[in-house]
């Protein structure tokens, strides 16, 4: 299998007014297309820094980034964005739905950017709430919908443009314990399909769900282990 994400020494400083402050420090890591990856680490410890990067919404300092193996590091902020929404799929703790919008028109969202024609955008749209067990429940707006639900439209928002890889930050922090069982088993299963997963999660439970656990501590990475 191939190197869907691959980060070469890469390092972020940020400026704040005369001092520096190193958020990664040399970090290098690759990801195999079809892995399941679980990023933890305490806050500080730079692994929302790299989540941003992986995302492509900062660039790094020095090294290198190849995503599905385009360099992104160069790429100026339009090209960057063309990028984030025909390669990633992000899914957030906060689930990011519009609210007064039906399920459906929020799964198309990426898909409007991308250009698609409206009916082609309602048929991949439907496919991807079925994908995540939410048939029947296209039409209804966010209020109509438990936090589990909620999260299950912004997953197949997610899944819509059939990305490289899906970016989950901190995706159960919102959710009781019975609901995030629900979603880490839908995200398992998607796995199972071949879908990339890059998680950030400071729970350890939540993080056993992956087959791959990456650790960050000041900046570096002191762990990564697979099973």
């Amino acid at each position: 299998m191939s190197d869907v994400i691959s980060l070469t020494d890469i390092r972020r400083v940020f400026i704040m007014g005369d001092q520096q402050f190193e958020a990664l420090k040399g970090v290098s890591f690759s990801v195999i297309a079809g892995e399941f990856v679980a990023i933890m680490g305490a806050s500080g410890s730079g692994k929302s820094t790299c989540m941003n990067l992986l995302g492509c919404l900062d660039r790094p300092t020095s090294g290198s980034y190849l995503l599905d193996g385009l360099d992104v590091g160069g790429m100026d902020t339009n090209q960057l964005a063309d990028i984030r929404n025909r390669k990633l799929g992000f899914v957030f703790q906060g689930f990011n739905l519009l609210s007064r919008t039906p399920a459906v028109e929020n799964v198309e969202l990426p898909l409007v950017y991308a250009g698609l024609h409206s009916r082609e955008r309602r048929v991949k749209a439907l496919a991807a709430l079925e994908q995540v067990g939410l048939t029947g429940k296209e039409f209804n707006h966010s209020s109509q919908l438990s936090g589990g639900q909620q999260q299950r439209v912004a997953i197949a928002r997610a899944l819509v443009n059939n990305p490289a890889v899906i970016l989950a930050d901190e995706p159960t922090g919102n959710l009781d314990s019975a609901t995030t069982a629900e979603i880490m088993t839908l995200f398992s299963n998607l796995n199972k399909q071949g879908i990339t997963i890059i998680m950030v999660t400071h729970e350890h439970d939540v993080a056993e769900y992956a087959g791959r656990r990456i650790t960050f501590k000041d900046g570096q990475i002191i762990a990564d282990s697979r099973g």
